[in-house]
């Protein structure tokens, strides 16, 4: 009796300490979201000095309808389609390379080769965006400006939309990779051997068995694949060119997303032009929020099939 009295003290404390520290992060983030709304909305209630003799606020329907931005124009809609667009784009190569990548290291290369990839793709997601920022501008822009001049067409040293979506899928590979590895790994040998054994060949299973068993671990990795795109700053900063007019389509125009427009020059800026950079991580908030929750319907979806 009283060992079972001090296993039910220990659970009950352990269960509060959980408690604390889930209370906790979730203020942190409830906090964060509170202190980005204030200041976000500050530049459409409150006026700002203008060449120290006149007054003005941000206009908000010229916020989100507007597609320039400027230091008397700020408009985010630009921006925001440009956002969307690289995202959308560098997903749609990132996901397919990331689970046959992991499905090569779960099924098919040698364990020793499966063992060394799986630890570069580690690494990989360990490296900070500056040092991709970095190798977009040593290595990615160099190759998209001659490859343009390859086409007879010009890019700003190669910044553009082409380098920004190629950045985007090499920070987005580890992410996405690790997650799906771990789901292919949870699906159960018995049913492989099950589909192995019923004369499906070994590729047949791998994508019919293997990959459908391990879709709901792939999209929730998708799901913080994107999200990481999305809020994405310093290495798309230094490839994208921040174009002042958007939206840009061409993949060697130069382009301005949501979070180089907040980065760019934050810290030479003050009063307005400082301020109205929260109203555009409201906007990213909001981007975000929409996207995982939509994507996680379509996940539940799925895992009613």
């Amino acid at each position: 009796m009283t060992n079972s009295k001090n296993k039910t003290i220990i659970d009950k404390i352990f269960m509060i300490i959980f408690l604390l520290i889930a209370i906790l992060a979730s203020s942190s983030i409830i906090f964060i979201v509170v202190f980005i709304l204030k200041n976000g909305i500050q530049p459409f209630v409150k006026t700002y000095p203008v060449n120290d003799f006149g007054m003005t606020k941000a206009n908000f329907w010229d916020f989100i309808s507007k597609t320039s931005w400027t230091e008397s124009t700020y408009g985010i809609l630009g921006a925001l389609i440009n956002t969307i667009y690289v995202t959308l784009i560098a997903t749609l190569i990132a996901l397919p390379v990331s689970v046959l990548t992991s499905l090569f290291i779960v099924r098919i290369a040698p364990r020793w080769l499966s063992i060394f990839v799986n630890n570069v793709v580690e690494i990989l997601a360990a490296i900070p965006s500056i040092i991709f920022g970095l190798f977009g501008m040593g290595v990615i822009n160099p190759i998209v400006k001659s490859l343009a001049n390859a086409f007879g067409l010009q890019t700003a040293g190669g910044m553009s939309n082409l380098s920004t979506i190629l950045v985007l899928v090499i920070m987005m590979l580890p992410t996405i990779t690790m997650l799906s590895v771990t789901s292919m790994k949870a699906v159960k040998s018995t049913t492989i051997q099950a589909s192995l054994a019923l004369g499906a060949s070994k590729t047949q299973t791998d994508f019919k068995i293997v990959i459908s068993g391990a879709k709901s671990g792939i999209f929730a990795a998708l799901i913080l694949g994107i999200g990481r795109a999305l809020g994405e700053a310093t290495a798309v900063s230094m490839v994208c060119g921040n174009a002042i007019t958007g939206p840009n389509f061409g993949l060697f125009s130069i382009t301005r997303t949501l979070t180089s427009t907040m980065m760019l020059g934050l810290h030479e800026s003050s009063g307005l032009d400082y301020d109205i950079r929260f109203s555009v991580g409201i906007v990213l908030i909001v981007i975000i929020l929409i996207t995982n929750i939509g994507l996680n319907a379509i996940k539940k979806k799925m895992e009613e099939i």
